[in-house]
């Protein structure tokens, strides 16, 4: 039953692909803007979270449109395990769970698979012939 989903991996790979920008977008224009929840501090270009907050936001709609997917989700996905050893292991033990750092090593793990796997059907990269 569940191997007549296959067919559909390509399709699924984008959905995963755009889901997962549209949420990590949302980190950057938390940091950027103060939105869709109130920044953390005021927003500073130079500081380390006013560079992520940017690449949050420029990546993730990169990500979005599958635009470079590869090179950006590589980047990404480096940018997100430096966030997990940098900001949740440093402050909280080595589990996930105690530490917060759920969604930095999802997040992590995920761009790497799209790094692996390709932008899927739907993504400027496969209309413009290149595999991301």
């Amino acid at each position: 039953m569940f191997a007549s989903f296959s067919r559909y991996q390509p399709q699924l790979l984008s959905a995963l692909r755009i889901v997962a920008a549209l949420m990590f977008i949302q980190h950057g224009t938390q940091k950027i803007f103060g939105f869709p929840a109130a920044a953390r501090g005021p927003f500073e270009i130079a500081s380390q979270m006013g560079i992520g907050g940017v690449i949050e936001l420029v990546g993730g709609a990169l990500l979005l449109i599958g635009l470079f997917t590869r090179p950006v989700a590589f980047v990404l996905s480096g940018m997100m395990a430096v966030a997990y050893f940098q900001f949740h292991v440093a402050n909280g033990g080595v589990y996930p769970l105690v530490n917060g750092g759920e969604l930095a090593a999802l997040y992590c793990w995920v761009f790497l698979y799209i790094v692996a796997a390709g932008p899927g059907a739907w993504a400027v990269d496969t209309l413009r012939g290149k595999r991301g």
